[in-house]
C-alpha cells in the first residue's frame, strides 16, 4: 500500500515536470531566444519540429493546465496527514520519496514561472524600459 502511494505521489511529480517542461519548450525558449538575437536557433527549431508552432498557438491554455497541476501537485505532496509508516525501513524509503517529490516539484515551479516570465513579462518589461 505504501510502496504504492509512493509510485503514485513521484509519478504525479514527473508528469508535473514534464507539463512545466513543455511550457517552457513551446512557449518561453522561443522567445527568450529571439530575445537574446538568436532568430536563427527558433527558425532551425521550428522547421525540424513543426509541432513547436501549432503547440504556441495553444499558450495560454498550457500555462493555465500546468498551473493548475502545479498547485494540485504542491497539494499532494504537502497535504495534511500525510505520514511515514512507523517501520524503519519503509520510513527512510518515504522520506527519499518526500525529498525528491520535493525537488521535484520546486524545479517544476522554477521552470514554470521562468516560461511565464519570458512568455508573458519580458517584452512589456523591454518595451517599459525602451529597449
Amino acid at each position: 500500500m505504501i510502496v504504492r502511494e509512493r509510485l503514485r505521489d513521484t509519478a504525479v511529480s514527473l508528469l508535473t515536470l514534464l507539463l512545466t517542461g513543455g511550457t517552457l519548450l513551446c512557449c518561453a525558449l522561443p522567445l527568450l531566444l529571439i530575445t537574446l538575437g538568436l532568430g536563427g536557433t527558433v527558425a532551425f527549431l521550428t522547421d525540424s519540429l513543426p509541432w513547436l508552432v501549432s503547440l504556441s498557438h495553444f499558450k495560454v491554455w498550457m500555462f493555465i493546465v500546468s498551473g493548475a497541476y502545479l498547485v494540485f501537485t504542491g497539494w499532494v505532496i504537502y497535504r495534511p496527514g500525510r505520514v511515514c509508516p512507523a517501520d524503519p525501513e519503509l520510513a527512510r524509503l518515504c522520506a527519499r520519496a518526500d525529498r525528491f517529490n520535493r525537488s521535484i516539484l520546486w524545479i517544476a515551479v522554477v521552470i514554470f514561472l521562468s516560461g511565464f516570465f519570458v512568455a508573458y513579462l519580458l517584452f512589456p518589461l523591454r518595451q517599459l524600459v525602451g529597449s
